[in-house]
């Protein structure tokens, strides 16, 4: 009796939803959602297209099984409102309901529905089961969410765009990496970054950015990191990716960045325009979630860039501009000391331009100045006094690439030490008392040139270090600042010392030394060239022929033996003299060379002992302008005591003649 009553039942709930299936089917077939009739285990028994739509699943898939053997995620969302119509016997209608995705913070992935659940009673008002309507809300409540995104980022803009109007340039930087924070904060995106091509190396640089703690920093450079997205940025164009694994293959590079920067699974960049110019771009990234990027926003984003870039041009127009004015400061300041050394260095320009000589001493000389000139390589003049030392320095420079500046040079022994420092590095206004003006040095105005050091070894021994760190480095700081300036500078250095001597006696540095003697070139004195000497008195006479408005046709065969004869301490220099002095006397044709007041006799030279000796003692006293004790008097020069020296000026009768 019992089976026969339950049987009954069976066929009753069978009539039911047969009856409840055939309405179903009429009204489901072109529904715009999902319907579904479940029993009262919460069993799928009937169910539309528009359900399968929804949840993503086939209707087979459905079909006698509950809602948590079909989905347990959708299934903890639905139930309770489903069992409400059960338990209550009441309809629940438009509950809406948020349905996440893997990830329950991931916006991207979730769906959003509207649910209702309506009890079913068959004949006898018992309760048998329940029709489910889900409407898929989604993309309402994504364009909702935009537009909310929307007036938030419209007022973050009209706010940046007010700061960023009459900013002072020196505010940028710090401006713009709060514009990032603020960027952040009002749009909940893990890391924003600028980056700017470089004038330098052209390269995409990382200038600004600002993330949250925990996210990874961006490397400096990325060109050869993502090269596709930047070659992409630097056409010009936009580039999304809700999802950095749906990147084609081509972006390998970039997808391999994307998982060692810790996992970023959205971004976007769009390309920083002043005008017609790419500056740059502005990315943003997101790890924590995946996002749809909406167009709408990205053209909105565009004016966000467009404000970072143009206060960025103001910063870069005003650094070129300050630049500028530097550089035509530095000018100024460099051709005014060149217009000292042009003027200094007129007498030596208006001479023979041309090494006078036909002598294999000079031929050997000519030879090491064209092996070296294209080189760059330093260069050691050795010579005594007054054999043109400068000369050959200047044809050096003159035969080299950097002849289209003029050649600065210095004398080390002109100025006293507490000058020269000043002289040859530059000086800051107040670096000692009456420095009332910023003032270069002959370093930097000879910076691309070349600068000649006559009497290296003068050069005081405090300030050898720093000549040395300019051969090493090409570098110095000016008198007064702890600013390195740099310079590409030439050095061509001359003496008539003995520097390992001096570098042996502790008065001069041996590492300059051998920084110096890259490649010596040794100028003969005059009487190891005689052969030359008619050469170089046709040459002056005919160059200071010029000056006086005189003109001679010969020189007595006497005078020239003579002349040739003569020893010529003093070189080059004391012949000039005598020559100008002779012209001066005369009056063509014929040139008489009369011997010097105070000169040797012009004779042939003795060579014994007490004259050799004699002549090296007048010699010396000559460059030192018969100073005999001090620091580079006359014994100091010679390594004689003082009371030695005026013992043999006594004995060989020396004595300083008055004017």
């Amino acid at each position: 009796m019992k089976n026969e009553v339950s049987k009954k039942g069976i066929a009753q709930s069978a009539d039911f939803f047969q009856s409840e299936f055939d309405r179903f089917m009429q009204i489901c077939s072109e529904a715009p959602f999902g319907l579904a009739i479940l029993d009262r285990d919460l069993r799928y028994v009937v169910l539309n297209e528009g359900m399968t739509a929804i949840d993503g699943r086939q209707i087979s898939a459905h079909i006698g099984k509950t809602l948590y053997e079909v989905d347990l995620h959708i299934a903890s969302v639905i139930e309770p409102i489903s069992r409400y119509a059960l338990d209550e016997g009441e309809a629940l209608k438009d509950v809406e309901t948020r349905v996440s995705g893997v990830n329950e913070e991931d916006d991207a992935l979730a769906s959003y529905w509207l649910v209702s659940s309506y009890p079913l009673q068959d004949t006898d008002g018992q309760i048998q089961g329940i029709c489910l309507v889900i409407k898929d809300i989604t993309a309402q409540k994504l364009r909702e969410k935009a537009q909310e995104e929307r007036l938030k980022f419209e007022a973050l803009l009209s706010a940046l765009s007010a700061e960023f109007i009459n900013m002072d340039v020196s505010e940028v930087d710090a401006r713009v990496v709060q514009g990032l924070k603020r960027v952040h904060e009002f749009l909940g995106y893990d890391r924003v970054t600028i980056w700017q091509f470089s004038p330098v190396d052209g390269k995409c640089h990382l200038t600004h950015s600002h993330s949250l703690q925990d996210i990874k920093q961006p490397p400096p450079v990325i060109d050869d990191i993502i090269p596709v997205w930047v070659d992409i940025a630097r056409q010009g164009e936009t580039f999304m990716v809700d999802d950095v694994e749906d990147l084609p293959d081509k972006f390998w590079r970039e997808k391999k960045y994307s998982k060692d920067q810790g996992g970023i699974k959205s971004m976007f960049y769009i390309p920083l325009r002043v005008g017609a110019e790419i500056h740059g771009l502005i990315s943003v990234v997101s790890y924590r979630q995946k996002r749809k990027w909406i167009d709408v926003f990205i053209q909105r984003f565009r004016l966000l860039g467009e404000i970072f870039a143009n206060a960025l041009e103001r910063k870069r127009s005003d650094q070129k501009m300050q630049q500028a004015f530097a550089e035509i400061e530095q000018l100024r300041d460099r051709l005014q000391v060149e217009n000292l050394f042009l003027r200094d260095q007129i007498d030596i320009e208006l001479k023979h331009e041309e090494i006078i000589g036909e002598s294999d001493a000079v031929k050997k000389v000519l030879l090491q100045v064209k092996q070296v000139a294209g080189t760059g390589s330093t260069v050691l003049i050795l010579g005594e006094t007054g054999t043109g030392k400068e000369l050959i320095a200047r044809a050096i420079h003159n035969q080299s690439s950097r002849r289209e500046r003029p050649m600065v040079k210095l004398n080390c022994a002109a100025l006293p030490a507490t000058l020269i420092e000043a002289e040859l590095f530059g000086r800051e206004k107040g670096a000692y008392t009456g420095a009332t003006t910023r003032q270069i040095g002959r370093f930097e105005a000879a910076n691309g040139s070349t600068i000649f050091l006559d009497e290296i070894g003068e050069l005081p021994l405090e300030l050898q270090s720093k000549l040395l760190r300019i051969l090493q480095e090409g570098q110095f700081e000016r008198l007064g600042s702890n600013d390195p300036v740099t310079v590409d500078v030439r050095v061509i250095a001359a003496t008539n010392r003995d520097l390992t001597q001096l570098v042996k006696d502790g008065r001069f540095r041996g590492d300059l030394y051998y920084r110096l003697n890259v490649f010596p070139i040794s100028v003969p004195p005059l009487r190891e060239r005689k052969e030359d000497i008619p050469l170089l008195i046709w040459a002056i006479v005919k160059e200071l022929g010029q000056t006086f408005g005189k003109t001679f046709e010969s020189i007595p065969k006497k005078n020239m033996d003579s002349l040739e004869l003569y020893s010529w301490p003093g070189n080059i220099r004391e012949l000039r003299n005598v020559i100008e002095r002779a012209m001066i006397l005369n009056n063509g044709p014929n040139l008489v060379v009369e011997v010097l007041n105070g000169s040797e006799e012009i004779a042939p030279i003795s060579y014994s002992l007490k004259n050799v000796e004699r002549r090296h003692i007048l010699s010396t006293l000559d460059k030192t302008g018969w100073r005999v004790r001090g620091k580079n008097g006359a014994a100091d020069l010679m390594g004689l005591p003082p009371s030695t020296l005026t013992s043999k000026m006594k004995k060989l009768g020396i004595k300083r003649k008055l004017s």
